[in-house]
């Protein structure tokens, strides 16, 4: 196994099973953050993870950690938390906001740097990069963002100002996910954060199996249209009948 440098004139990327195990999935090095390369990136289950000013680094993990938003474990506490709170939920109201946000957050040794932003941005204005978005009042609070890939959401970075606001805005979003169609989150590697709320890790070849699979399936087009989220628990089906 050998660190791949991609060639400027394609898109193409190594198969993600000739990763190195030291450190552990890092693929390939160089290209850009266009949205051509980032699309072929996640169709093929590699995602860009590098330190602002160097070169881009590119990853496929072994294992991989992923959520299933069907399982995704709401313990009693956040339950409570989340009928009494104030917060109210938005998709893609707020999508710059959101990045910048996640790069704030990591301050100290964010990878979120000007090249990252702009690449997801216009990932985002294409349609393919989606947020979601936590309101306390008219403040931004929580919130995360990923890039959709047929029924599969791979999740990117997320950030809280306020108690629980990040675990909201995943908790929210798995049940509007699941309601239109959506049936697997990638968490890229697990953390305590993300195990709390039911991720779990698995072998990287079964997640590319399910990828292929998933990365078929096409979701309603409005389902990612800029709108208010119905809050947690709320019967999500029955609405989207009306």
């Amino acid at each position: 196994m050998r660190l791949v440098q991609l060639s400027a004139n394609s898109v193409n990327f190594p198969r993600p099973e000739t990763a190195l195990l030291q450190p552990n999935g890092l693929l390939a090095v160089g290209g850009d953050l266009s949205p051509p390369r980032l699309l072929s990136a996640y169709f093929n289950g590699i995602f860009p993870w590098f330190d602002p000013g160097e070169a881009i680094l590119w990853w496929s993990p072994d294992p991989r950690a992923v959520l299933v938003p069907a399982e995704k474990h709401l313990s009693r506490s956040l339950r409570r938390f989340m009928r009494q709170s104030d917060y109210r939920y938005t998709l893609n109201r707020a999508f710059e906001q959101v990045i910048s946000a996640c790069a704030d957050a990591r301050s100290e040794g964010t990878w979120i740097g000007p090249e990252v932003k702009q690449g997801y941005l216009q990932l985002h204005q294409q349609g393919h990069a989606h947020s979601i978005e936590v309101w306390s009042g008219n403040q931004l609070v929580g919130g995360m963002y990923g890039v959709a890939v047929g029924a599969l959401f791979c999740g990117e970075s997320m950030f809280s100002r306020r108690l629980n606001a990040s675990k909201c805005a995943i908790m929210t979003f798995c049940q509007y996910f699941t309601a239109n169609g959506g049936e697997l989150i990638d968490c890229q590697v697990l953390n305590p954060h993300t195990a709390s709320l039911g991720a779990k890790e698995i072998p990287r070849r079964q997640f590319l199996q399910q990828l292929s699979r998933l990365s078929q399936r096409t979701l309603p087009p409005e389902c990612w249209l800029p709108q208010d989220l119905p809050p947690h628990d709320v019967d999500l089906p029955s609405l989207l009948k009306e």
